[in-house]
């Protein structure tokens, strides 16, 4: 029918008879078009500035890796493109679980396209996972569960995926879900504050997540391409180590370096690479400034010969970057 045709039998009701169709057509689109669905946000972050410096064709060149990396990611896990306006891509799935296994693939495809470029021209993705009903016709997806999507993405930090609790209840991958750590009290925009869940997708037997401390204690490994390690806490009012090292002794504090050294995040694991003429060992061997050598959980590194620190993959301990060893 056309718009003249409705129009015509809308001024041929009566109120009553306008309230009652409502009613029926909208029991009629939940019937027919509500499914529950995984719907997934896959953002690029730090485009504007990129833009900015490197413009348009620059620019657009790094959102059409996005889009390419993502089809490619999709495609095994059954999932649809809806929408790739902007920075973003707006994507659909039967199932949570497909939709987890799919940007986990995404991040890993990043990352490895990430391998040969310059850190300046390397791409950050954050995602947002929500499960929920939406009203589709096979093409379009709206409804309120796509905005509380966004919302979650949103909230993700570059290279995070985030799961929403639905998202979360539904992940049928146990070892996804024992890496997957809820973070409580998160606000979303315009929602208020919820509880999300931030799924650590790397391969836990090649990444570490956190380091631990000769007393036991340990901090959560930053989610980044380089962690700073070096006993200057500031510099010119700017965070100058993203993990600060001291001792209580001033002088063993003096044997770590300002800068010590970083570590890289690589497609297939992380670096080590010695930044100071101080002592640095990599399980016992010295590592010359300058110099990377590859690391994994279980892997010690001994600073300045006053400190010990230990990859390791797993644990639920969070804290601040600053440790204070007794």
């Amino acid at each position: 029918m056309a718009d003249d045709d409705f129009d015509t039998l809308a001024e041929r009701l009566t109120m009553t008879e306008i309230v009652r169709l409502q009613d029926v057509l909208s029991r009629a689109l939940v019937r027919r078009f509500e499914k529950r669905l995984a719907l997934v946000f896959s953002d690029v972050v730090g485009s504007t500035p990129y833009f900015a410096r490197f413009g348009d064709e620059a620019g657009r060149k790094l959102q059409q890796r996005h889009v390419d990396l993502v089809q490619q990611a999709i495609a095994p896990h059954g999932g649809r493109v809806v929408d790739t306006a902007g920075d973003g891509a707006f994507l659909c799935f039967a199932s949570g679980t497909a939709a987890v296994h799919a940007m986990v693939n995404l991040q890993e495809r990043v990352a490895a396209d990430n391998d040969a470029r310059a850190p300046e021209h390397r791409l950050n993705v954050r995602i947002g996972v929500h499960v929920g009903p939406a009203l589709t016709d096979g093409v379009a997806v709206s409804g309120d569960a796509v905005n509380f999507a966004s919302r979650v993405s949103a909230s993700a930090n570059a290279g995070e995926i985030r799961l929403s609790t639905s998202a979360f209840a539904e992940l049928a991958d146990i070892p996804l879900r024992m890496r997957s750590r809820r973070i409580r009290d998160v606000e979303l925009k315009g929602l208020g504050r919820v509880e999300v869940y931030r799924l650590d997708w790397h391969d836990p037997a090649r990444f570490p997540a956190l380091i631990r401390f000769e007393d036991g204690n340990e901090l959560p490994l930053p989610s980044q391409d380089v962690v700073r390690f070096g006993r200057l806490r500031e510099q010119d009012g700017v965070a100058a180590n993203d993990v600060v090292l001291t001792m209580s002794d001033p002088s063993a504090t003096s044997r770590i370096s300002r800068w010590h050294f970083e570590l890289h995040l690589r497609s297939t694991g992380l670096t080590l690479k010695n930044v100071s003429n101080a002592e640095t060992e990599v399980d016992g061997v010295a590592v010359e400034r300058g110099h990377e050598v590859p690391v994994k959980p279980g892997t010690r590194v001994r600073v300045g010969g006053v400190m010990t620190l230990e990859l390791v993959s797993d644990s639920s301990a969070f804290g601040d970057n600053t440790f204070l060893p007794g």
